[in-house]
């Protein structure tokens, strides 16, 4: 995998298959390199553990040549919860999706912390949840349907001769002034003007 940077540096990360007989599963590895392609760092770990990186190349350098060769922790997955929640999901994966006094006027209204589906499930109500979830899946197929047709979204654009997309302004002004009219209504209810094949 090749994430660009800000156009002065890249990370190439390689995530290792693991074999049968791999005693050591879920590596990943991975080059920071400057825009002339030098590295400038290595990263390596587990995905699901963690991260660390050394500010050099560890492949060209032998590690006691450097004293800024020693392992620097990146990241490293929480502890799960004392008390178990029902999808066993992290104190941080929880408060992804939640809405705090005065978000939910900052936030776009495609914002998939909106969607009513999830709200529905977090709140035990399971036949809404599901009956939403239904209702949303064909909302999707109405916007795919939509994009077919020429669709560009509104503060990106995509380069030629790839799949990258580029910012290109506008989103931190919209929710500086609260002004979403621009943005579609995914949640809301089915166009039926739409025909669907």
């Amino acid at each position: 995998m090749r994430i660009q940077g800000n156009q002065e540096y890249s990370c190439k990360l390689k995530f290792k298959e693991q074999s049968i007989i791999d005693r050591n599963p879920h590596q990943v590895q991975g080059l920071v390199q400057n825009r002339t392609g030098n590295t400038v760092s290595t990263l390596f770990g587990k995905w699901d553990e963690s991260l660390f990186y050394i500010n050099s190349d560890v492949a060209s350098k032998s590690k006691g040549d450097d004293p800024s060769s020693e392992p620097v922790l990146l990241w490293e997955r929480s502890k799960p919860p004392k008390d178990p929640t029902r999808y066993n999901l992290t104190r941080f994966a929880i408060n992804l999706n939640e809405l705090t006094p005065g978000l939910k006027e900052k936030l776009p209204p495609t914002d998939s912390r909106l969607r009513p589906d999830q709200r529905h499930l977090e709140n035990g109500e399971y036949d809404l949840a599901n009956a939403e979830k239904l209702r949303l899946e064909q909302r999707q197929r109405q916007a795919r349907k939509l994009q077919e047709r020429g669709w560009q979204p509104q503060w990106f654009h995509k380069e030629k001769g790839n799949d990258t997309y580029q910012y290109i302004g506008g989103y931190w002004e919209t929710r500086e002034q609260s002004k979403w009219d621009s943005c579609p209504d995914i949640f809301g209810q089915i166009n039926s003007e739409i025909v669907l094949d």
